[in-house]
């Protein structure tokens, strides 16, 4: 069993940067594969980032491509997602999730375990 809790969101200017963390409870955590994703109000949850159980492989939704960044400390049982040159169209609720499976990690289904979310509101 693994609990994620999220922390970091905010409001900030666009152009503007925030790092969220995802704190995870549980010995089984640096097996597991980690992602952000995301909601904005009216539209479905979609993916952001994912990183391996190691953190030797990254992979980016084209949208935040270069301007985001995630990293994952096993030591910390914590997974990171630093936000650069933010942007309206980034509002949204964030989430952290935890696969154990073999997938790639681009796909909500493929995930075991989310937190509850953290508001990022990038403003015009």
């Amino acid at each position: 069993q693994v609990q994620l809790v999220e922390s970091g969101g905010g409001l900030v200017q666009a152009g503007g940067s925030l790092r969220l963390s995802c704190a995870a409870s549980g010995r089984t955590f640096s097996s597991y594969r980690m992602g952000w994703f995301r909601q904005s109000p009216g539209k479905e949850r979609e993916f952001v980032a994912t990183i391996s159980w190691n953190g030797g492989s990254t992979y980016y939704a084209d949208s935040v491509k270069g301007r985001f960044t995630i990293s994952r400390d096993n030591a910390k049982n914590t997974v990171y997602l630093r936000m650069n040159s933010l942007k309206p169209e980034d509002t949204a609720v964030y989430y952290c999730a935890g696969a154990g499976g073999l997938g790639a990690g681009t796909l909500a289904y493929e995930y075991d375990y989310w937190g509850r979310g953290t508001q990022v509101t990038v403003s015009s």
